[in-house]
């Protein structure tokens, strides 16, 4: 089975083509720059180098948020549209989840991926592996990163944090948690596509027409007008 992984939810791009336990390339970029513009030269350019063409694929796998709304969407569009041309299974996995499954799978202890949500919020869910599967112990969640350290406190359990957003976040962290605290190497920030391949492998595939992304929360802008949309219609109602 030949697995295209794409990853665009956040500033990394990442790009990888699987088989049967084996990477056969991956292509990683942590840069600002519009991936609508860099996704697909970046897939057609892998595919190219490891002579794949695209009938000989057997399943697309996209990282299905959270992470930045306008990445997340063309992730997710890129893999529908290529999975519904070719006719193969379509997976959708956590974007957070791919992020502690490339550092947590040598930890003892919990992983606890971030992304940063502006205004002291984060992006995080709480990971564990056991046996080599990944456990979700707290749900993906919108939460302000000293209300996340309250959930943790209680736990009294080694926590991995990662992300390239670390950095923004860690003094709370490392204050809260005291020596619970771990902090990965910049070298393990970015997410692995591979890593989003080999979750996708064995899960089935979704319905493609249905199949949404995991924003957690609205974009700000959609937000805003439907807030606005609702005033709106208070006051056309008297």
């Amino acid at each position: 089975m030949k697995i295209l992984a794409i990853d665009t939810s956040n500033f990394v791009l990442g790009v990888a083509l699987y088989e049967n336990g084996k990477v056969i390339g991956e292509y990683i970029t942590n840069l600002k720059k519009n991936h609508s513009i860099r996704a697909m030269p970046a897939i057609e350019q892998l595919m190219k180098d490891c002579d794949i063409k695209p009938k000989d694929l057997s399943k697309i796998v996209v990282a299905k948020g959270p992470g930045s709304y306008t990445g997340v969407r063309i992730g997710v569009t890129i893999a529908k549209t290529l999975a519904w041309t070719l006719n193969i299974p379509l997976v959708g996995v956590s974007s957070l989840e791919v992020l502690a499954a490339s550092v947590g799978r040598y930890f003892d202890g919990y992983v606890s991926p971030l992304f940063d949500a502006r205004r002291g919020q984060i992006y995080t869910g709480l990971y564990q592996f056991s046996r080599n599967d990944i456990e979700i112990v707290k749900n993906d969640q919108l939460i302000l990163s000293t209300d996340w350290i309250e959930e943790l406190v209680p736990l009294k359990q080694r926590i991995l944090f990662v992300g390239n957003d670390l950095p923004i976040h860690q003094d709370i962290l490392t204050e809260g948690l005291g020596e619970f605290a771990q902090l990965t190497d910049a070298v393990d920030f970015n997410p692995r596509p591979s890593i989003l391949a080999m979750l996708g492998e064995a899960r089935e595939g979704e319905a493609i027409h249905t199949f949404t992304p995991n924003y957690i929360r609205l974009a700000e802008a959609e937000a805003n007008w439907l807030k606005a949309n609702k005033i709106e219609k208070k006051e056309d109602r008297g």
